[in-house]
């Protein structure tokens, strides 16, 4: 490290250590001022926030790491950054907001620098100094932010899909799933994963798999089924397909593809008393026997 940045941090390190309350407070207003949360984060929250970015800053500055890698080499400075970042993209803030926000500590920085200094050469060594320290927390928020965002959704996707596809007791061992929407390979998992826990928890006979919300079927919806059907069929339950309308039944056909293994029928209603035959057999005048 050279004499001239080792004064450097010394004397910005003095100013975090003396005048942290004062560059909390400017950091807090300049947010409020310049509009830059994009949620209703709080003042107190806000305060918060820069307590532990200020507080952070005085070791990562103390240590012996280069100016462009003081903020991802120092733990709790990182940590710090990763936690404001996760934190407004939980809140709703934009990621450009985000990094702005961090970006304005820098006026508040040089600010209180100022009133250390005003040797002219001192404060645009300072101020070139901040830049090169802060962006580099900028552009961590930024990161920090589009990931924890992409897990946010990914995590919400998956609550959603599973929401989306319930697994329904209709009867004593008789388990249905209306499908709506479209069945790809991740919602076919999910799909497959929830019905056969379903069975086993309920020692279900028969699960129904109803595809009236399904609005169409090829190739590959038709290979989703099958691997739901061949599932359920290992657990040692039997399958009923129902809800295939005219038009997909017509596509079905025009496809190719072979459904004639699996046990379907128009309504659910039809599948549910299909599924009750299944259990019970057919009664003396050979409609369903007694219900259970």
């Amino acid at each position: 490290m050279s004499t001239s940045e080792a004064a450097v941090r010394e004397r910005l390190t003095r100013a975090l250590q003396e005048r942290d309350e004062e560059i909390a407070d400017r950091w807090v207003a300049l947010q409020l001022e310049q509009a830059l949360l994009g949620t209703d984060i709080s003042e107190a929250e806000l305060r918060e926030e820069a307590d532990s970015l200020i507080d952070a800053l005085v070791p990562g500055l103390e240590s012996d790491a280069p100016v462009d890698r003081v903020v991802t080499s120092h733990p709790g400075l990182h940590q710090a950054v990763i936690g404001l970042s996760l934190r407004r993209a939980r809140s709703g803030a934009t990621p450009t907001a985000t990094s702005l926000a961090v970006l304005a500590l820098k006026e508040a920085l040089l600010k209180a620098v100022q009133r250390e200094t005003l040797e002219a050469e001192e404060l645009f060594a300072t101020a070139v100094y901040i830049n090169r320290l802060l962006d580099v927390a900028g552009a961590l928020s930024f990161e920090t932010y589009v990931e924890g965002r992409e897990e946010i959704i990914r995590r919400q996707s998956q609550q959603l899909m599973e929401l989306s596809t319930p697994v329904v007791r209709l009867w004593k061992q008789v388990l249905a799933v209306p499908l709506i929407g479209t069945l790809d390979t991740a919602r076919t998992q999910i799909v497959m994963e929830n019905l056969l826990q379903a069975i086993q928890d309920h020692e279900a006979l028969v699960a129904i798999i109803d595809i009236t919300g399904v609005p169409t079927v090829d190739t590959a919806v038709a290979q989703h089924l099958m691997q739901t059907v061949n599932a359920v069929r290992l657990m040692g339950a039997d399958c009923v397909i129902s809800g295939i309308q005219p038009s997909i039944a017509q596509t079905i056909a025009q496809l190719g593809i072979d459904l004639s293994t699996i046990l379907t029928r128009a309504t659910l209603a039809d599948a549910l008393a299909a599924a009750i035959k299944l259990i019970d057999g057919p009664g003396p005048d050979g409609e369903a026997g007694e219900r259970r």
